[in-house]
């Protein structure tokens, strides 16, 4: 699962790499399936920012993977990524909401993969309502909104991969996102222990605005996402940025919390008693 908002989540952290990668669509090692999971937002400190609910959908070759966020101060965060999954990943479609308090400028993106439409609603530094539309050449290898389920079928000891993502800023561009294992990192569910990987996230904006970024103090930190192997690959943990020049914010999975029952408290109650 940014999951978490992934494509919200990656398109901040700008830095050159010189490594070489590969740069195609992601082949299927798992498909993707009927799913509907609960995540958390949260500051690196870890005061609880929102709620998440990813649900996702399955007709055929066709996923439809949608991730809300419902933030505590009224803001809201909802992508919507469509993709297929027969050999390989390839996305469909993209439509992605930012708006409220914790976003310093509302955000409504369309992307349509196959015809390169793109159309971007925003408010400026005034508060003024824009609109932007183009029609882009755009790469089988878009990865807007997919992040975790490519990281989740790279396989074991993956070598460096790089896939496109197109971003809002607020002119819509692609930039190049290069994605490497860092080695493992323990966690641990309830008594067992367990090891995620570690992939970094690197973003290389091409052109001058890329290669002066650095030198203007604009350059963020990298992204990390955790992914559990073995035979169900799934999403741990994030650290990575919403939006150009926010902080870095933590998403991860949680459970549901049960009310006590009337028979528990009831128990409880009267076992302490003897």
């Amino acid at each position: 699962m940014r999951y978490p908002s992934f494509a919200v989540l990656l398109i901040c952290a700008c830095t050159l790499q010189s490594a070489s990668v590969s740069a195609s669509p992601i082949e299927v090692r798992y498909r993707e399936g009927l799913l509907h999971g609960f995540l958390v937002l949260s500051t690196l400190d870890g005061e609880r920012l929102a709620d998440g609910d990813m649900m996702q959908t399955v007709h055929g070759y066709r996923v439809t993977s949608r991730l809300i966020y419902h933030f505590k101060d009224g803001s809201l965060e909802d992508e919507t990524a469509i993709f297929s999954q027969r050999k390989e990943f390839r996305l469909i479609s993209y439509h992605l909401i930012q708006k409220g308090p914790s976003f310093p400028h509302a955000l409504d993106l369309w992307v349509k993969a196959s015809t390169g439409e793109v159309t971007v609603h925003y408010t400026d530094d005034d508060g003024k309502e824009k609109d932007a539309s183009e029609r882009m050449k755009l790469s089988p290898d878009l990865a807007n909104g997919i992040i975790p389920v490519l990281l989740r079928n790279l396989g074991p000891d993956p070598p460096p991969v790089e896939v496109s993502m197109l971003v809002a800023t607020p002119k819509p561009r692609v930039v190049k996102l290069h994605i490497s294992a860092e080695g493992t990192d323990p966690f641990s569910l309830g008594a067992s222990g367990h090891k995620a990987i570690q992939y970094v996230v690197k973003v290389e904006i091409g052109g001058l605005t890329g290669l002066i970024a650095p030198l203007l103090g604009k350059q963020p930190p990298d992204s990390h996402v955790w992914i559990m192997g073995g035979e169900a690959p799934a999403f741990v943990k994030s650290e990575s940025l919403s939006y150009m020049g926010g902080p870095m914010w933590r998403t991860e999975l949680i459970a549901p919390v049960w009310p006590r029952t009337e028979s528990a408290e009831t128990k409880d109650s009267k076992e302490g008693k003897h």
